[in-house]
Formats: C-alpha cells, sequence, structure tokens
C-alpha cells in the first residue's frame, strides 16, 4: 500500500507502509514489547543468539526501505564485530532510525547504551517491533512491498506493435 501524502498520515506520497500502519503521534510511543521479552519470538531470538548478523542485516534493510541490502549491512556487521568487538556501535544508529521513523519512545535508557549493554536483546526487540507492525521481516523490504501489492508488477506501457511497413 502507497501512502497519500496527506497531513493526517505525515508519510510522503508514494511511500510503502504496511496496511497496518499506524500514522505519528505527537507523543513518543511505546515499543510493542520489552527489550527483555526475547522469548516471546524463540525464532528470534535464537536467530539472533547464533547469527546476530542476519537478524541485523534484515532490520537494516527494512529500516533503510531497501535502499541497501540485507546481505551487505549484515556482513559489515560480522565485520565490524569480528575486527574490534563493538558491532554495536553500528547497530544503535540503526535503532535510532527506527524510533525515529515510528515515533518510539527512548527506552530504558539511550540507543547506544541498550546495544552496548544489551546487544542482542535490543535486536531481538527491533526485530519483534518490525514483526508486529506488519513487515514478514525474512521477505526484506521489497518481499513486503510486493506482499502488499499482491505480486501485482507495474509494466511500462509499449507502443503497440506495427504490422508491414506503409504503402502509398
Amino acid at each position: 500500500m502507497y501512502a497519500q501524502n496527506t497531513p493526517a498520515t505525515g508519510v510522503p506520497a508514494g511511500s510503502y507502509m504496511p496496511r497496518n500502519y499506524q500514522p505519528f503521534q505527537q507523543n513518543k510511543g511505546a515499543w510493542s514489547s520489552g527489550l527483555c521479552d526475547c522469548f516471546s519470538d524463540c525464532s528470534g531470538c535464537c536467530l539472533t543468539c547464533w547469527c546476530p548478523c542476519i537478524t541485523f542485516g534484515r532490520i537494516s534493510e527494512i529500516v533503510d526501505k531497501g535502499s541497501s541490502s540485507c546481505g551487505v549491512n549484515g556482513a559489515l556487521y560480522f565485520i565490524i564485530q569480528w575486527l574490534t568487538g563493538c558491532a554495536c556501535c553500528y547497530s544503535c544508529f540503526y535503532r535510532s532510525k527506527m524510533r525515529n521513523q515510528f515515533n518510539l519512545e527512548e527506552s530504558p535508557c539511550g540507543d547506544c547504551l541498550v546495544h552496548c549493554f544489551c546487544e542482542g536483546c535490543a535486536l531481538c526487540q527491533e526485530y519483534r517491533e518490525l514483526k508486529s507492525r506488519g513487515f514478514d521481516v525474512v521477505l526484506g523490504w521489497q518481499g513486503n512491498v510486493d506482499r502488499e501489492n499482491k505480486g501485482v508488477t507495474m509494466v511500462a506501457p509499449t507502443a503497440p506493435a506495427v504490422e508491414g511497413s506503409m504503402k502509398r
């Protein structure tokens, strides 16, 4: 579903939003689940425990609205973690970006502190938040757009076929 540019939605025209998208409100909203509710989504929790780079890649692709890929962001996360052990410095910026997109409160503390001390829990919470907002995180950005469009692809119009040549 593509949003209409109206003051009520606060979303630019042509932007993709899932059907159950809720428009921004003046006050900051609460997260759909708590930071330590990791086991409410066991599959996401296990994925984050064993392969946080995949979880981060999926989150970042959707937060970036498809302008970056899951694979590239996940690989970059892995490399930063492998070289420095501080991938939380990279992932905390995506938490801030996500909070701004969905008008979420900064809780229980600052984004960098949450990722620095509770990296796995923060990634799980962000993953659950996207799922609760109607995204199928496994599909990625384009998969969600296609799902909302129900597989309808827009084809550019073409000129009609000309049969034979003109004669006088």
